[in-house]
């Protein structure tokens, strides 16, 4: 609920509150003015449509009390002991009014069949009883439309239950007029046929049960549905839908929508894909949940992202994922095919204080996870390297070993070009060196076979060199100017 109805309907009770419950005193008001005149007129005028009316209308009134109470109770906030709040009760009065209108609809037969076939009741159909009758129509008519808007307008099945019985109201007021014009023509007009003329009167208590027996097949269907968690009709399927346009989304696995009152609860899994890091996986939640409320405004949705191999997804990217969730780090991955079987030669990065034990355990871990991960993996050679995660001592020695720096120099000339190689630095750790260079390669060069190039720049600068503890070579484009 926005803050800005919030503080339109003043503190401490919100917009919607506010204009449900003043809709639903104004039914109590109409009901008890409607049913007190109609009871009037009925004993007045000894007509079985016009008490039938009046019946209807008590029910209405006790309906219209279940209603105001619903929707004062169920605005209450979630609490420890009801999670999902009190919207509950709007269904639950729902269903109670439609139990008060199961009991009008079998007075009304049997007091009917009664009336047609075993007694006689005089019936004066007097100018009283139209008049109630057509202020019913426009009352009923009014009323059920403010409270139809209403209910709509704030998804109350409590008001629109309230709706339906003032609905009824009008439909079977047309029908209790006709019956009372006919009994006026027999007693005023057409005297020959009045026996036969009051029997209308009779049966249009038959035609309002009827009515009113249809309303409320299809209010107890809908209350019960609610009150089971049936999903409405469509919205999981436009739901899931709108959830796959969302870019990023690959499947939408699971969407289970309830109502609960004028609520609408959205549980639903969606499937990511499992490289993805969890911010983007956040935001692909959050833009999930913006599209279910674009089709359920206010909905309470949770989205639930199920990580999953993207059919697009490589084997090394398959592989990287698996090492990730190791809590580990691998490149120089090659894949090689044999007879429908893959090979994978890797090289995982541990930190420098782990064990030979420590690492090779990490080490097993993922060749069994790449290996349960894609069943065509037949074999996994892991190479187990430092991660370079300790700090060691070092000195500069680069201006002491000027023989050193010429020969590594030399040897990358030989391999990468004239003037490729610049920016030779040489440390020394106890008697151990290391060095680190820069080498510029073609702006357009494949990284492969620029990186192929760099290790056989390090190999032969190892090789020359035997004190050399570590080669580095730094490659990059024409592009990048040298440093002077």
């Amino acid at each position: 609920m926005s803050s800005l109805s919030l503080e339109a309907a003043g503190p401490g009770k919100s917009l919607a509150e506010t204009e449900k419950q003043s809709a639903a005193t104004s039914s109590v008001w109409a009901a008890v003015f409607l049913t007190v005149i109609k009871l009037i007129v009925a004993f007045a005028t000894g007509s079985l449509g016009m008490l039938a009316e009046a019946a209807h209308s008590g029910l209405d009134l006790v309906a219209a009390l279940v209603t105001f109470l619903a929707v004062h109770l169920s605005d209450r906030p979630a609490d420890e002991h009801h999670t999902y709040g009190h919207g509950k009760i709007e269904n639950f009065s729902a269903l109670i009014e439609a139990l008060l209108l199961v009991i009008t609809c079998v007075w009304i037969v049997y007091e009917s069949v009664q009336r047609l076939f075993f007694k006689a009741v005089a019936v004066d159909a007097n100018v009283w009883a139209f008049v109630v009758m057509l202020l019913s129509i426009v009352i009923n008519i009014s009323r059920s439309r403010m409270l139809y808007a209403t209910a709509r307008k704030h998804h109350s099945q409590a008001l629109e239950a309230d709706a339906l019985h003032f609905r009824t109201d009008v439909w079977s007021s047309y029908v209790v007029l006709g019956g009372l014009g006919l009994v006026w023509l027999g007693a005023n007009v057409l005297p020959q046929y009045q026996e036969i003329l009051t029997k209308a009167d009779a049966l249009a208590a038959l035609g309002v049960a009827i009515i009113v027996a249809f309303v409320t097949y299809d209010l107890g269907k809908r209350t019960v549905e609610v009150l089971l968690d049936t999903a409405p009709s469509g919205i999981p399927q436009q739901i899931a839908a709108a959830a796959t346009t969302v870019d990023g989304v690959l499947s939408v696995d699971q969407v289970r929508v309830r109502r609960s009152g004028p609520g609408l609860f959205v549980d639903m899994t969606v499937a990511v894909d499992r490289n993805l890091s969890f911010e983007r996986t956040h935001e692909l939640a959050e833009a999930v949940e913006s599209q279910v409320r674009a089709i359920a405004p206010g909905a309470d949705v949770v989205v639930h992202t199920d990580p999953r191999e993207n059919e697009r997804e490589n084997v090394a990217e398959r592989a990287r994922a698996v090492a990730a969730d190791n809590q580990a780090a691998i490149h120089n991955i090659t894949v090689q095919e044999s007879d429908g079987k893959l090979y994978v030669d890797l090289h995982l990065e541990v930190d420098d204080h782990l064990s030979l034990r420590q690492a090779h355990d990490i080490s097993r871990h993922i060749e069994e996870d790449l290996r349960q991960d894609n069943p065509r993996i037949a074999h996994v050679n892991t190479h187990i390297e430092s991660r370079g995660t300790g700090i060691g001592n070092g000195q500069d020695v680069t201006a002491e070993e000027p023989a050193m720096v010429r020969r590594i120099r030399e040897l990358t000339n030989d391999i990468a070009g004239p003037a490729a190689c610049h920016d030779i630095h040489v440390r020394r750790q106890g008697d151990r060196y290391v060095a680190s260079l820069h080498c510029t390669f073609d702006d357009n060069l494949p990284i492969v076979q620029v990186h192929e190039t760099s290790s056989r720049i390090e190999a032969a600068v190892q090789g020359a060199l035997p004190t050399l503890d570590r080669v580095l070579v730094h490659a990059e484009p024409h592009e990048v100017s040298k440093p002077a």
